[in-house]
């Protein structure tokens, strides 16, 4: 797909996603929809605004009415979608820098959409192929304010409240200045726990940390979780969609941990999970304790959605799928990345022991990650084409659903470029953090020597 990447469209707003591309892309899902009215919201992006503008104008010109549900997280605005059967469009940048900004596209069931139907929309937006309906049909717009709200219900009735509640918790919350700033912290107290938050204003200039929840960016969270005793600390990206975790310690959790320990909880022997080709040996050790299958996909939410409806549509059972940056789906909850849910599933698993004993089984491996950015197709090229070369000389053997993968056995290396940045990622996993660093540094090595 040449507009919608792994997780919908994005790119640095003015320049390379413009109201021009926004208002195209509008135009064509309402030509492609059959429906009358959909929703459009925002994350807290400066630029949202501009872009929701330019999303309700195109979604009108083709006859659509617009539901304005202003700043939303995407897990809010999905079920809106579904309870009102609805489409709808989120402008957001999930865990992009606040210059950028991007577009995903909702179905009428909540769902993001599968790769066909962003493929029939994405034609049109090429071809400029809209159904623009004449001035006395023009669709009209309506804000609605009660989207949050109803969503903050919807997620008190779905966990385990009395369990949560009689723990009596204190959770440590980071929304990162983001959309989730307007509901995690009111469900965490309806919970029943003590809240205590940073960066919990709403600011599209993230001026208290980047909205992507890694570790470098979270070392408020981790000193709150320690001044204020909490039991666990939780942040989200910048549309809510994610939740990564710090331990009562105030130690940063890999979300491969945390997948495999909220995973082992949920999966049963014959059931399915979904995850990306960047999987950890940890989720792969716990499908196997478990007899449960793996089914790997390209890395993005689009492509786990996609596979997890082909898995239904054969009779299978998927009670859990995601990938390690705290994504996580619960698809008999509903399928999509929740991050107030999930962290509120994690509540669960340390409602009787603490965080860092809930992960200890999961703690046998070591992560390293490393982004390599380019400033042209030119140098992405060029540093493709020199992974690549590595690839094909190492003793190992290699995986190329999405980029390259190098097994080891006992370790790995995963080499792509990013679906939403002009960066190329590095990821590697192993039992000792020296030889997970040896293998990411190797391959960084050679990519960076194709530029030099």
């Amino acid at each position: 797909m040449e507009v919608f990447g792994s997780s919908g469209a994005r790119g640095i707003a003015g320049t390379e996603l413009t109201p021009g591309f926004v208002l195209q892309v509008a135009e064509a899902a309402g030509t492609v929809w059959e429906a009358d009215r959909a929703a459009v919201a925002t994350d807290t992006r400066r630029t949202g605004q501009m872009f929701a503008d330019a999303t309700a104008a195109g979604l009108a010109g083709v006859g659509l009415n617009v539901d304005r549900l202003g700043i939303t997280p995407t897990p809010a605005i999905g079920r809106y979608c579904d309870q009102e059967a609805i489409p709808g469009v989120v402008l957001t940048a999930s865990h992009n820098p606040p210059e950028y900004n991007g577009v995903k596209l909702i179905g009428a069931d909540g769902i993001e959409l599968s790769i066909d139907r962003l493929e029939r929309i994405e034609a049109h937006a090429l071809s400029e192929e809209f159904d623009i309906v004449p001035w006395d049909l023009v669709g009209e717009s309506r804000e609605v304010d009660t989207a949050n709200e109803t969503y903050v219900q919807s997620l008190i009735e779905a966990v385990d409240t009395e369990r949560i509640a009689d723990a009596d918790l204190t959770v440590a919350l980071d929304p990162g200045h983001g959309a989730g700033t307007l509901v995690s912290p009111d469900f965490y107290r309806e919970l029943g726990c003590e809240v205590v938050t940073v960066n919990a204003q709403l600011d599209g200039h993230f001026p208290g940390r980047m909205p992507e929840p890694v570790p470098e960016n979270l070392g408020d969270l981790g000193r709150l979780v320690e001044s204020a005793d909490a039991d666990v600390g939780i942040a989200h990206d910048g549309d809510a969609d994610r939740s990564v975790f710090f331990d009562e310690t105030g130690s940063y959790i890999n979300g491969d941990a945390s997948l495999a320990a909220l995973a082992e909880r949920e999966l049963s022997a014959g059931d399915h999970t979904v995850a990306a080709v960047n999987v950890s040996q940890r989720l792969v050790d716990v499908c196997e304790r478990v007899d449960a299958e793996l089914e790997l996909t390209p890395i993005g939410a689009t492509h786990i959605i996609t596979r997890i409806k082909e898995l239904w549509t054969a009779g299978e059972s998927v009670p859990i799928a995601g990938e390690g940056n705290g994504g996580v789906f619960f698809p008999d909850h509903r399928l999509v990345r929740d991050g107030p849910y999930i962290g509120a599933k994690f509540l669960e698993l340390i409602a009787d022991r603490p965080a860092s004993e809930v992960i200890a089984p999961y703690q046998d491996y070591h992560n390293t990650r490393i982004n390599l950015a380019y400033g042209s197709e030119a140098e992405r090229r060029a540093m493709l084409s020199a992974a690549e070369e590595f690839v094909h000389d190492a003793d190992a053997e290699i995986s190329t659903l999405d980029g390259y993968r190098l097994d080891y056995g006992d370790s790995w290396v995963l080499v792509r470029p990013s679906g939403t940045e002009p960066k190329i990622r590095i990821v590697a996993e192993a039992t000792t953090a020296d030889r997970a660093d040896s293998l990411a540094g190797d391959l960084a090595d050679v990519v960076r020597a194709a530029v030099a």
